[in-house]
């Protein structure tokens, strides 16, 4: 879900800029989506997940109603219909920003997106073990919730301590709200790159208020009230912040800096 082709730094070629039928436009590279992902004109174009998710996840949002509340950018077919060009996907382009620091705006944002998706099935690649995905991410969302053992830690032993049953239905979240909601005066919040998660409703929102505080300055105080009206919500932050560092333990990255970064957030969801 989020990966990249080989050469992470390469646009979109000639061949997959005529397929999504934008050939006489050059590239340019947008900020953000961890460099990979690049405009031309009308179409923003960004390597894809895999054919499964692609096009699974295309066909749900090709038929997605919006609401006032939220609003999705369209897939883009190929010239031949298909949701793929070689290892590309490709969306209609969307006007504005993301503000992490509007953490507030992007919760009630991902509500209302999560309330739109909250019927649709399970996908065969978050239920079937012969289809499920191995990346990082997707292994720490299982470590989190049971599905596979944490990795060995501290931090995590005493998350793992403060974990009890979630009794809220599971459903279709977006595991990665919080950069991924663009802000644009006078329109919705536009909701993007939606990697999928088969979880307790909140959990979304639930990620991104860790986020928001592990990363950009939100007070711990905040970590309660951001979650007024969910269901579970103390447990769904243990949850989350379990994501996050498991996440960076599979990533390599879980050194004194990010143990030093997550320890508010720590004691705040699972005091000793």
């Amino acid at each position: 879900m989020h990966g990249a082709p080989g050469d992470a730094a390469a646009p979109p070629d000639a061949a997959v800029l005529a397929a999504f039928g934008v050939a006489d436009i050059a590239p340019v590279r947008l900020v953000g989506g961890r460099g990979v992902t690049w405009r031309a004109g009308p179409v923003v174009l960004r390597p894809h997940d895999g054919a499964a998710v692609t096009d699974w996840r295309a066909a749900v949002l090709d038929g997605l109603d919006e609401t006032p509340a939220f609003r999705m950018p369209r897939p883009v077919r190929t010239t031949t219909g298909a949701w793929r060009a070689g290892e590309w996907e490709a969306w209609a382009w969307a006007p504005g920003r993301p503000d992490p620091s509007r953490v507030e705006a992007v919760v009630d944002a991902g509500r209302a997106f999560h309330d739109a998706i909250a019927g649709l099935r399970r996908p065969a690649f978050l239920e079937d073990p012969s289809e499920l995905l191995d990346d990082a991410w997707s292994r720490a969302d299982r470590m989190a919730w049971g599905d596979e053992p944490l990795p060995s830690d501290p931090t995590l032993d005493r998350l793992a301590r403060a974990f009890r049953p979630v009794a809220t239905p599971s459903q279709l979240v977006h595991g990665d709200l919080l950069g991924n909601v663009l802000f644009a005066d006078d329109a919705p919040p536009t909701i993007i790159d939606w990697p999928p998660y088969w979880r307790p409703a909140g959990t979304g929102e639930a990620v991104a208020v860790v986020d928001a505080v592990c990363w950009q300055g939100v007070p711990t105080s905040a970590l309660v009230p951001l979650g007024h009206g969910t269901p579970e919500w103390p447990q769904l932050l243990v949850r989350a912040l379990a994501f996050r560092i498991a996440t960076l333990h599979v990533l390599g990255a879980w050194d004194d800096l990010a143990v030093a970064r997550h320890a508010a957030v720590v004691e705040a969801v699972a005091p000793v």
